[in-house]
This record gives C-alpha cells, structure tokens and sequence, in this order.
C-alpha cells in the first residue's frame, strides 16, 4: 500500500469501476430506456448492489488510494491499518454486488408474458434448462421490449465489474497486510521495533 504510483492506479481503476456499477445499475432502473412503476422492475435491482455495493462502498478506498502515499504514509504499522480496513469495506462491497448480480441473472427478468400479468418465468429453471443459454425462450417475455437482452447485459457488467473490484481490493487487503507484518516501508537504518 506504500507504493504511491500503483495505489493511484489502482485508485483510478476502482473510480471508474464504481462510477460505471453506479450507471449500470442505475439502468437497471429503466428497462430498455422505458420509466416502469416500481413494482415491475426485477426484484434484484432493488438490492442497490451497484449504487451502494461496487458503487459507494469502493469508492471510498478508491478516493484514499487516489490521496495515496505522501510524506510518512507508512510511519506507523497502526496508521497503515485504516487502509487496509477500507480495502476490506472495498472488498465486501464488491463481493455483494457479484453475489447479487449473480442471483439477477440466475432469476431472470420481471416481465409480461402475454397474459397482462407480470412475473418470473424463468426463475423455476435448472442450470440445465436455463434461459441464459437458449436465446430462443427470451421470447416468453413479451413487455417490457428486449428487457432479457437488457436484464442479461447489464447484470453481467455489474458481476464483471464486482469481480475485478474484488480482486483489486483484495490485492490492496494483502498488500497492506504484508506491509503492516513485515514493515517494508522502513526508512534506512530506523530500527523495526522503534515503529510500533
């Protein structure tokens, strides 16, 4: 966590990620660009897992790794703790969002099947008979227009996006970890026990 130049990197990284999660479940919200009443868009996107899980919750150590480094940074193994706290938070948040896109795109979609009636047609299928892989059954929903294509689309972002926040995260979780434990930002001839 004390390499200042790869901090901001991975900062700058999980900025854009988030904001991206941020605009992707925020679509989620308006399927195929229509404004749905709220009781018939898809029950996962009211799980916030963009806005507030690979959204607000890592742009919090992203916008700390973005202030990065700076002049006694790793002083102190204690002072290097909050950032590992916060990469955890990063962490948790990312994982949220993957485990909830995850069940959005296992669920299906919320839709009209041609009845009038708004339900989950697919939310009874095995992996075996899912509607991921057979393209043709995404014409049991009939309203809103394209709103498989779109479900499928956008929650698969919000997964890629959640795994690659996670994995950064995690990386920042060891990294600061292994800095704490093994002190490898010490400044010459300053003995290690002294830093406590």
């Amino acid at each position: 966590m004390c390499s200042e130049t790869g901090s901001r990197y991975t900062g700058m990284l999980l900025l854009a990620l988030a904001t991206a999660a941020i605009i992707a479940n925020l679509l989620l919200y308006f399927p195929n660009g229509q404004v749905l009443e709220p009781a018939k868009i898809t029950d996962f996107v009211w799980f916030f897992h963009g806005f507030l899980g690979a959204g607000l919750l890592v742009m919090v150590p992203a916008l700390m790794l973005l202030r990065g480094g700076g002049e006694g940074c790793c002083a102190q193994r204690c002072g290097m703790l909050f950032p590992v706290l916060l990469a955890i938070q990063g962490t948790v948040g990312a994982v949220y969002c993957v485990v909830i896109s995850s069940l959005g795109l296992l669920s299906g979609p919320f839709c009209d099947t041609g009845s009038g009636n708004y339900t989950y047609p697919f939310r009874n299928d095995s992996l075996e008979d899912s509607y991921l892989f057979n393209q043709p059954t995404w014409a049991t929903c009939q309203e809103p227009e394209h709103i498989v294509l779109w479900n499928v689309v956008l929650f698969s972002i919000l997964l890629g996006i959640g795994i690659v926040e996670a994995m950064l995260c995690l990386s920042q979780v060891i990294s600061g970890l292994c800095d704490i434990y093994c002190g490898t930002c010490i400044r010459k001839g300053q003995d290690p026990s002294t830093r406590l």
